[in-house]
């Protein structure tokens, strides 16, 4: 007899069906026990014969029951005396959940933009029209490098305003920098083992060819920007740098250097990876020349991003492979599609087009300029002789150098926590290269030109 209940709020055929497999688990039921008809059982408990079908083929579909034609159903054998497998090994202890990012007044992390800054308007009516369009394209996966016309028009802009020399079919879309990282070391971890990275550097692209099991040597960065003797000496045969502007420290590459890495990736199988992440916002002249653009059929990795001027959360960048890694591409993710919304990619081809991409950048490098104007003022009026700027004339943040007795980088950043302000640490960027003096990274893109003055007025008070 199995007992359900009008009142309660599970479905029928699901109480049913609980009713049903609690007693085959339990043995009220042996194996092969034939259960009643549906109509016997819809007839027994005042139910309709839709609810018993439905409880019977879900025990059927899991296995519980089986069927005889003709005959109906009847209880599975189930093996209620089996031993539950012994597992390979000790299951780890589960980790605290993590706790909610803290809000903070004051937020001078690097990566953060103005957020009102996002064209939503803009965005909103370029994908209505794509949508409009009713894009065959779809209704399959399409190309796995990424939407043609995209590619097409990244090429015209890096050709433009990077002086970036490739063809469409060298682009790749990718979902972030991230992304686009995991990808390049699965292309090259069969042909090389070390990779050599800035320090200090972004700790991101480290953490990537870490896991891809390359080994990180870490050369020192000078205001010439990576120590090539460093990477010469280490035989590593990849470099990643951020020649344009330097991540963390703001230096730019100077032309010199530029050639000694090329010639030092010219002279055997070796390869550079160029993350130019944040090279639109640059306030005082024009924007740096791409270093693939002195060496475009050479054996260079161009990297670029949307996130840092249009938004994070989109996750559309871009990678530029030299023909030697495209092939690789090619043989490798011939089966794969791509991980980038086509939808996302149709909009941002159009929002190009249309010229919305180039305006919007204008309107970004004038907003952020004033916030980076402001902040250093800011800084020279709070610290004074107290401390210096480093990499001041671009991107979303400087570096602040303490010149005098402190309290240190990590009290700082307690102190400022518990006063609302929110500190990336510097320390996270460096890996042997410990620097002698305090500093600190200071994002403005996220804070108004009120909480700018505010938060370093603040900040002043905490440091010493």
């Amino acid at each position: 007899m199995f007992i359900i209940n009008n009142n309660e709020n599970v479905p029928l055929f699901k109480q049913l069906y609980m009713r049903i497999r609690e007693q085959a688990l339990s043995g009220k039921l042996p194996e092969h026990a034939k259960l009643p008809s549906v109509r016997e059982l819809a007839a027994e408990l005042s139910i309709s014969r839709n609810t018993v079908e439905a409880a019977y083929q879900e025990l059927h579909a899991e296995g519980y029951i089986y069927s005889r034609q003709r005959r109906g159903y009847f209880v599975s054998a189930l093996d209620l005396h089996a031993e539950p497998p012994t597992p390979a090994f000790k299951p780890r202890p589960q980790s605290p959940p993590v706790p909610p990012a803290l809000h903070h007044t004051y937020d001078f992390h690097p990566a953060r933009l103005d957020p009102g800054s996002f064209p939503l308007a803009l965005w909103r009516t370029c994908l209505v029209e794509c949508l409009r369009e009713g894009l065959s394209e779809l209704s399959v996966y399409g190309d796995p490098r990424g939407d043609r016309g995209l590619r097409s028009n990244i090429q015209q802009y890096l050709e433009r305003s990077r002086g970036v020399v490739c063809d469409p079919d060298q682009i790749v879309i990718c979902a972030g920098l991230q992304h686009s990282l995991d990808i390049v070391a699965h292309l090259l971890k069969e042909q090389h083992c070390s990779v050599a990275v800035e320090d200090p550097g972004y700790h991101l692209a480290r953490a990537v060819f870490r896991n891809n099991l390359f080994n990180i040597v870490p050369a020192a960065v000078g205001s010439d920007g990576l120590d090539l003797e460093t990477v010469r000496a280490s035989g590593s045969t990849i470099a990643y740098v951020t020649p344009s502007h330097q991540l963390p420290m703001g230096c730019v590459m100077p032309i010199a250097n530029r050639r000694k890495l090329i010639e030092w990736a010219g002279s055997g199988n070796r390869l550079i990876i160029e993350d130019d992440y944040d090279s639109e916002l640059r306030y005082h002249g024009k924007p740096i020349p791409s270093l693939q653009g002195l060496w475009p059929y050479g054996n260079i990795i161009y990297l670029g991003t949307f996130s840092k001027i249009l938004s994070p959360a989109l996750r559309l960048s871009y990678m530029v492979l030299p023909q030697s890694v495209l092939a690789r591409l090619n043989e490798q993710y011939h089966d794969y599609f791509s991980s980038v919304s086509l939808l996302e990619q149709k909009t941002m081809a159009k929002f190009i087009e249309q010229g919305h991409w180039m305006r919007h950048i204008r309107r970004m490098r004038i907003l952020y300029n004033k916030k980076h104007d402001v902040l250093i003022e800011s800084i020279k009026h709070e610290f004074g002789s107290k401390a210096t700027i480093l990499g001041q004339g671009a991107g979303l943040h400087v570096v602040l150098q303490l010149l005098v007795q402190n309290h240190g980088e990590a009290e700082i950043i307690r102190r400022a926590a518990r006063n609302g302000i929110g500190l990336f640490p510097f320390s996270t960027t460096c890996v042997k290269n410990k620097p002698t003096l305090t500093n600190l990274l200071l994002g403005f893109g996220g804070m108004s030109a009120l909480e700018i003055e505010q938060g370093v007025h603040l900040l002043a008070k905490l440091c010493f």
